[in-house]
Formats: C-alpha cells, structure tokens, sequence
C-alpha cells in the first residue's frame, strides 16, 4: 500500500508540512517495499483550486491513504469520491509517521 505524506521537504527528517495543496513535496512511501520517495508538489504554487489538482497527483502515485494536518472541502470530497483514506496529524516528522506503518 502506498501513503502519502504532506511535507516540508525532502527527507524523512523533515517536518510534515501542514498545507496540503501548497506543501513542497510529498513523501511516498511504499508499506510492502518499505520504500519512500520524495516527488515536488505541482500544485504548489498553482493559481486556485490546488488541494483537489493536489489530490489527483496523488492518485496518480496510487496511494491509498494520505496523512495531513487538514484539508479544503473540495480536496476532501475528491478523497472520498476516490477511497482514499484520509489520516488527521501534525507536528511530527515524517520518519515518525512512517514508524506508524
């Protein structure tokens, strides 16, 4: 299964970052091949509408769950049209929220 995690930055040292649709990268990680890769957010300095062309880069990643501190109504539904589980969380890095997994 594949998550992805909003983040700061590129490594698993970094802090999640608590935009969704505007963070700088996210982190993929992989739970069969315990495997994580760091891909830029395109829609990081997109005009409008950034959280749902956020959530279809995701998608397109093919990650099944997403960990983020919160998420626009529009993002949110695009989730919930998808099945992509939604997982509420702040303040750690993401070497903590892999642990998790």
């Amino acid at each position: 299964m594949k998550i992805a995690i909003a983040s700061e930055g590129n490594s698993i040292n970094d802090k999640m970052d608590s935009r969704f649709g505007r963070c700088a990268f996210f982190a993929i990680y992989d739970t069969d091949t315990k495997d994580t890769r760091f891909l830029p957010n395109p829609g990081k300095n997109a005009s409008g509408g950034a959280g749902p062309a956020t959530v279809r880069f995701v998608a397109q990643q093919g990650a099944q769950k997403i960990v983020a501190t919160e998420l626009g109504g529009k993002a949110l539904d695009m989730l919930n049209n998808l099945n992509i589980e939604l997982i509420y969380d702040k303040d750690k890095t993401i070497s903590e929220i892999i642990s998790k997994f």
